[in-house]
């Protein structure tokens, strides 16, 4: 009877110690105590409460575990926004100053620069040949970031890219000064090449930049594309204004390169104060970490080795290709009309040539409409994130191709071959507005949608090819527009 006791109690001690095992299997150690969730969308959590975010990450349940700084998490998003910002709009300032090129590459013979006066051969070619050396300049260099971008530190892409950007406009603003009419032919040589290195300095920028993001949780690639279509709002605004107030080619070129200049700057600033910030640094370091909480026998329950993984160029685009595909083919269909083709549209009342008419109808619709919707778009995306699967996000993409022809049949005094089919200025300002809102909405969801298909150390090459991706998309679709120009 005694032996059958001690049998009886040896087994509820055993019963016992692995009901207490499985209870403190899910828990977090007392070496984790200061770890706190990750993110939790349908709890209120203080900030002394633990929770477990449980997933399951090939059949194997894990933790997610964060015990990310919470000072700097603001500033970190507001650079975030103002990096997104200082990505494309010096670079918008640059070409929107465009009859300050003109006035560059005139005819010194004659006086004025009326607009009947025909072009010169240097006037002529000069947008053409902007546009190839940028798009070549910025595409090839965003491509080689992606491939051997993990080989140069971040400080030098980031700091170095932007004070070259800095230098460069500072002698571009030292141009508007200097009376270039007797060797035009090497001004406009040194034009191209300031714009070679501003496209290369931009591409590796933004393609790091990109990059980085990817890191961090999805609101932050939010803000990097958000603050991009905000840099568009703010350089159609300070081209109406340049409008209204009618200024000299001379004087809105040293004004815009200055705005771009100074934007430079306090991008440097804001970058060197947010690297020194611990909220950056720990998603720098790898952010979040996983915990096995539940293996298959075949898998090792420590899951974390210590040891830095590098990605695989093959195995990340195989995870993410087909966001890659979507994104490249949405900037193809966006550049293929817009601006090109958009810009040769008119108003229904061009004939009474009023004012709104001749002036301000196209930098509103255009370029001022077309940066809001592209804005409000990407901020739309942020809050819904929807849809969440490839098929879906390909099939808006490939539906949104029918905007194509609508704009070749928009009102447009340039038709040839085409019918007009849109007349009216409502139509064709519904149409920019749907067409920029679909172009921002997409755009963040599959930026958004990449680093969340590939492992942790494989989030910044993910975000560098999508960055490629859109440039590769913008390159063809510049290329598009010429025969789309034509078609007209």
């Amino acid at each position: 009877m005694q032996r059958d006791a001690d049998q009886e109690r040896l087994l509820n001690e055993e019963q016992q110690q692995q009901a207490e095992e499985q209870q403190d299997e899910p828990m977090l150690g007392s070496e984790q105590r200061g770890f706190v969730p990750a993110f939790s969308p349908q709890y209120d959590i203080d900030n002394d409460e633990r929770c477990l975010l449980v997933r399951e990450r090939d059949r194997d349940e894990v933790v997610q575990l964060t015990n990310a700084p919470s000072a700097g998490a603001a500033l970190t998003y507001c650079v975030f926004y103002l990096l997104g910002i200082g990505t494309m709009t010096p670079w918008n300032f640059f070409v929107t100053a465009e009859d300050y090129w003109k006035y560059k590459f005139r005819n010194t013979t004659m006086n004025g620069t009326h607009p009947e006066e025909e072009l010169t051969p240097l006037q002529k070619s000069f947008t053409c040949d902007l546009a190839l050396t940028a798009t070549i300049s910025g595409t090839t260099f965003l491509l080689l970031n992606a491939v051997y971008g993990h080989y140069v530190s971040l400080r030098a892409k980031m700091l170095g890219t932007l004070c070259t950007i800095l230098v460069l406009f500072g002698i571009t603003t030292g141009f508007v000064e200097v009376d270039t009419d007797r060797w035009q032919e090497q001004f406009f040589l040194i034009t191209l090449i300031i714009v070679v290195i501003l496209n290369i300095s931009s591409a590796t920028m933004s393609g790091a930049l990109y990059g980085v993001a990817g890191l961090f949780p999805s609101e932050y690639m939010t803000a990097v594309v958000s603050g991009q279509a905000l840099g568009g709002i703010l350089t159609a605004l300070a081209f109406i204004l340049v409008l209204a107030f009618d200024a000299g080619p001379s004087a809105t070129a040293f004004v815009f390169f200055i705005m771009g200049a100074l934007l430079i700057f306090f991008c440097i600033v804001c970058y060197s104060v947010m690297a020194r910030q611990a909220y950056f640094k720990y998603y720098l370091a790898g952010g979040d970490k996983f915990k096995v909480i539940s293996a298959l026998p075949s898998h090792s329950r420590n899951d974390e080795s210590g040891v830095p993984l590098e990605p695989i160029l093959k195995q990340v685009l195989g995870k993410i290709y087909m966001q890659a595909v979507c994104l490249a083919l949405l900037y193809a269909t966006t550049l293929s009309v817009y601006p090109s083709v958009t810009v040769l549209m008119q108003s229904e009342n061009s004939a009474s040539h009023t004012e709104w008419s001749d002036v301000y109808y196209l930098p509103v619709v255009n370029y001022l409409f077309f940066n809001c919707g592209d804005y409000f778009g990407r901020l739309i995306a942020g809050w819904l994130e929807c849809p969440r699967n490839q098929q879906t996000t390909l099939l808006w993409t490939v539906v949104r191709v029918l905007f194509v022809p609508c704009f070749l049949c928009s009102n447009s005094s340039e038709h040839h071959f085409l019918p007009t089919l849109v007349q009216h200025d409502y139509t064709f300002m519904a149409m920019i507005i749907a067409f920029a809102l679909s172009n921002g909405y997409l755009t963040n969801i599959l930026l958004i949608m990449a680093p969340r298909s590939v492992d942790q150390h494989e989030k910044e090459l993910a975000a560098s090819i999508m960055a490629a991706s859109l440039s590769v998309g913008m390159a063809v679709g510049s290329l598009l527009s010429l025969a789309f120009v034509q078609m007209l």
